[in-house]
């Protein structure tokens, strides 16, 4: 039998999946992100783990088909441009997990958001061109056309939180731009306008202002709180307009949505759809919506199948 690698590069910690070549996960591990000295160690410590797994399992080296990489910044042409979060930049990662792992094989790597998007695009068994859009910490995104990830000339394709979608009260992102849909639909966004709206004092609300996250504002929301709901209806009115001018670009079929606050469920979803349909283009309007299923792991199953996509 054949092997290969998914792994998951995170701020905080680094998945890492084995995988049989047709894309079965046959074991999921976790290991601490060292981000000492710029990530100097990272590279290493995964290399480590990976042989030290491979010799548990008695597997040989020349049944490994490769490893694939999710990266938390942009990547182009199999190098990572920047991932400031763990300390790299202008990284051949490939050459370098070689000379680490000690043996050659197909290294392939993505940002991690795109290959997340190419993971529940498997999963799901999806034939049709899908936009992925991960909502969270941040808000990220990945595109898959024609069974391809997008990944962009300069590695920013499917940067999906930087669409502008605030005009008219916009506040500046983390990017330096101001009204990005990572300011009013990621966690601190959408806590941000439930306390603007209770200080407004216009909505009844049993929501305390103190102890305000995505789950407790949607959680209010689903049992009738208006406040809540009105919170609900500005963040997927947000997600909505930002879906509509994605549509008119790339045309998908489907649109998925993963991340944290999509554990919110139809309540998030459905909230979304009505929002989209009200902002789509009559040639777009039929796009669908589904929440991710793969939850943490999308990133693991993406990465494999990075490698697989090499050996088809």
């Amino acid at each position: 039998m054949n092997y290969l690698f998914g792994i998951d590069v995170g701020g905080t910690n680094i998945k890492i999946g084995l995988f049989t070549e047709k894309g079965e996960l046959l074991e999921k591990n976790s290991i601490k992100t060292k981000k000492l000295d710029d990530g100097a160690y990272i590279i290493g410590d995964i290399a480590s783990f990976c042989l030290s797994l491979l010799e548990k399992k008695g597997i040989n080296k020349k049944e490994v088909l490769g490893f694939g990489f999710g990266i938390p910044g942009p990547v182009s042409n199999n190098r990572v441009i920047q991932a400031p979060n763990i300390g790299w930049k202008n990284l051949d990662l490939a050459k370098e997990f070689q000379n680490a792992i000690g043996f050659k094989t197909i290294i392939k790597l993505a940002n991690d958001a795109t290959i997340a998007a190419l993971g529940e695009y498997k999963e799901m068994g999806l034939k049709e061109n899908i936009v992925f859009i991960t909502l969270g910490t941040g808000v990220g995104g990945g595109i898959v056309l024609d069974s391809k990830a997008i990944e962009g000339a300069h590695g920013a394709g499917g940067e999906i939180g930087h669409i502008k979608v605030e005009y008219n009260h916009p506040i500046q992102c983390s990017c330096g731009l101001y009204g990005c849909l990572e300011t009013v639909a990621s966690i601190s966004g959408i806590t941000r306008i439930a306390q603007e709206l209770i200080d407004e004092g216009k909505f009844e609300t049993t929501l305390n202002k103190n102890h305000l996250n995505p789950k407790t504002i949607f959680d209010a929301a689903r049992s009738g709180d208006q406040l809540g709901n009105e919170v609900l209806n500005h963040v997927s009115d947000y997600i909505g307009r930002a879906c509509a001018s994605i549509a008119v670009t790339v045309d998908p079929a489907v649109f998925i949505i993963g991340g944290g606050i999509s554990n919110a469920g139809d309540t998030l979803l459905n909230a979304i759809e009505k929002a989209y349909q009200k902002y789509s283009h009559y040639g777009t309007i039929k796009a669908t919506f589904r929440l991710a299923e793969l939850g943490n792991d999308a990133g693991m199953y993406g990465s494999a199948e990075l490698v697989r996509g090499q050996l088809e």
